[in-house]
């Protein structure tokens, strides 16, 4: 019988180690992470670069119009680049979507941020989880880990924190603050990544059923 597969996805504010968790998380369990990396691909696919992905992504937009605009443009292929052409928040969002379920269908794995939790809201087995902190946390760990003064680390906070709201806003049609799209909301403050994965680790292992 094939071992069946596990989905955690991991939504967080920025400034709250998110993606050091998710990596300590993964080798706790055994799974692969897909988070920013896994995002080359997709740029690839619009023949842009992260950069620009994310500008795109933060966008403020019509869930509609940018819906049949990715309707109409989606197969409209650059012979030159092999890119879908003029890429929307919502095209960015398929995109990911389908390379999410491809890699969902082989693996157990951990997915951090890209509205995974949105995109397997009716997995069976899926754990979504969101990771908060004070703001004040936040602000002095971006600004230890990117050298930059607290007004620049705030502006940076600000500003991602503005750019996912956005696109899930988008994508989802639902806060990504809304508890009720999770399994668990943890407020990470004050304690070291270790800490919280060994803690989500043991929590999941027990729910999921899975071997040490």
């Amino acid at each position: 019988m094939e071992k069946k597969k596990h989905i955690i996805t991991i939504n967080r504010e920025c400034g709250t180690g998110g993606g050091e968790i998710a990596s300590l998380l993964g080798e706790k369990l055994g799974f692969k992470v897909y988070g920013r990396t896994m995002l080359e691909a997709v740029a690839q696919q619009f023949g842009i670069t992260l950069e620009e992905l994310d500008r795109v992504k933060a966008q403020k937009a019509n869930w509609w119009s940018d819906f049949c605009r990715f309707y109409q443009q989606f197969g409209a292929v650059s012979h030159q680049t092999g890119a879908i052409a003029d890429p929307t928040p919502t095209s960015v969002y398929y995109a990911e979507k389908r390379l999410l379920q491809e890699l969902a269908e082989h693996e157990s794995c951990i997915i951090v941020g890209r509205a995974g939790f949105h995109i397997f809201r009716d997995y069976p087995n899926a754990i979504h989880l969101l990771l908060i902190a004070n703001r004040d946390a936040r602000i002095a760990r971006i600004a230890r880990k990117q050298n930059l003064s607290s007004e620049e680390a705030a502006k940076v906070v600000d500003e991602v924190d503005e750019a996912r709201d956005n696109f899930v806003t988008n994508v989802a049609e639902t806060s990504r603050y809304d508890a009720r799209n999770y399994h668990a909301c943890v407020n990470i403050t004050g304690l070291q990544p270790d800490t919280v994965a060994s803690f989500l680790a043991e929590q999941i292992r027990h729910k999921m059923a899975i071997d040490r």
